[in-house]
């Protein structure tokens, strides 16, 4: 497999195991990496399967965690916190000490967790990606669990939610710079990193306020649905009927705006980074923002239907992007 030349051929059953969490789970995202050179892709599965594994630990609809961190199921928690919430705490710490003692180089076993960190710590040294990136993603998904200090389930205005956006969507894009380089100064294709990661995580709050609502959890900031009429008990009301509202739909076209404007402050990025990942980063962009169309094309009905981009335009988007990365890559090698 061209992705693990050059890596540790011991690491390359650990790095597997992320590539796999990444077909598995993340359809778009997963398409996208395929367009990245083939020495990028790896570092970018072991993010992802450091962030799906905290996933599986927090995330009541993910399944089971980790069996060698607790066997015990994690399920949702609608008031106070209920003794799932309390073991998906602790399986949090107990991974949160884990990730630190494998930083300080404890050694790790062969379990799932911990071949997915041993593809983390190598990907991680070798790139040069700040340890506190991921402890503020840990701090985020602890944001997501009822009986912890930071826990919340609504967020009022936007600046709220940035406490959120940064550690669970602004520090992936962080953490990703480094490994998809940058033409320009790192520190100025930062801000647009920064800007795309939030922008996806916008995108999925709009997309997914059904589940979520489910989950008893409002993402989109209070104050802006307020601003147009809609309250919880609205929203409590269409999801049980099935039906929409104008003021749901009139909330829903605002923010979707607001997450366009986003994209588009993260747009001029993509031109900063290394020549050879901007078609991938495009169709993920593109695909990503394609989202907020289906959506309205849809007529808004988030609370009802999961919006999502088709096949045909999934590999529509990605089929000249693909053309366009294996020129660079011949080019690349013809030059070397």
């Amino acid at each position: 497999m061209r992705e693990l030349d050059g890596i540790d051929p011991r690491l390359h059953t650990a790095y597997r195991v992320c590539r796999e969490l990444n077909e598995q789970h993340g359809k778009t995202y997963f398409l996208a990496t395929r367009l990245l050179p083939a020495e990028k892709r790896a570092a970018v599965h072991a993010l992802y399967g450091f962030a799906r594994m905290v996933d599986d630990i927090v995330d009541v609809d993910a399944g089971e965690a980790d069996s060698d961190l607790d066997d015990a199921p994690v399920e949702a928690s609608n008031a106070a916190p209920t003794q799932a919430d309390h073991i998906a705490i602790a399986k949090l710490d107990a991974f949160e000490r884990h990730i630190r003692a494998a930083f300080d180089g404890k050694p790790l076993g062969d379990s799932r967790s911990d071949l997915v960190l041993r593809a983390l710590v190598d990907t991680t040294a070798r790139y040069g990606i700040a340890h506190d990136y991921y402890y503020a993603f840990l701090h985020s998904m602890r944001m997501d669990i009822p009986g912890t200090e930071m826990f919340r389930s609504r967020y009022r205005t936007l600046d709220e939610l940035s406490e959120y956006m940064y550690g669970s969507a602004a520090v992936i894009g962080l953490q990703m710079l480094p490994i998809l380089g940058t033409e320009a100064d790192p520190a100025l294709a930062a801000a647009p990193a920064v800007a795309l990661g939030e922008a996806f995580q916008l995108t999925n709050f709009i997309r997914d306020m059904g589940e979520d609502l489910d989950r008893d959890r409002i993402y989109l900031p209070t104050d802006e649905l307020n601003a147009f009429g809609v309250d919880e008990d609205l929203l409590r009301h269409c999801r049980a009927t099935g039906r929409s509202d104008p003021r749901l739909e009139r909330a829903l076209a605002h923010l979707i705006a607001h997450t366009r404007a986003v994209y588009r402050t993260a747009a001029p990025g993509i031109d900063m980074l290394d020549p050879g990942v901007r078609p991938g980063m495009r169709t993920a962009f593109v695909l990503y923002r394609d989202i907020l169309r289906k959506v309205e094309e849809s007529g808004y009905r988030v609370l009802h239907e999961r919006a999502h981009v088709s096949r045909p335009r999934r590999v529509a988007v990605a089929a000249p992007r693909l053309a366009e990365a294996g020129w660079i890559a011949l080019r690349t090698r013809l030059r070397s």
